[in-house]
């Protein structure tokens, strides 16, 4: 399917109603831009949820402690480090 838009002076356009029905795009929908020399490609995506998120945050937090075990870093380590940084003493 293929339309033509023109951007506005703020650099907007507006995405054909029969594209967005297509793709299920609503207000609210998140794409990714992509621009390269004269071509402009809209690729709607999903942003995670608060689960995956989470997820991924246990999990880079698991990572971390492994890491930081075989490398001989302690928790009051990073705790010093902390304090440290904020000024705390």
């Amino acid at each position: 399917m293929i339309d033509t838009v023109k951007m506005s002076s703020k650099g907007q356009i507006v995405i054909p109603q029969n594209i967005r029905k297509t793709t299920h795009s609503s207000e609210g929908s998140i794409f990714a831009v992509v621009g390269n020399k004269d071509t402009i490609i809209l690729k709607k995506i999903q942003a995670p949820s608060k689960e995956e998120i989470l997820k991924r945050l246990d999990t880079m937090a698991k990572d971390g402690r492994k890491n930081a075990e075989k490398s001989g870093i302690k928790e009051t380590d990073v705790q010093d480090l902390i304090h440290k940084d904020r000024g705390v003493k």
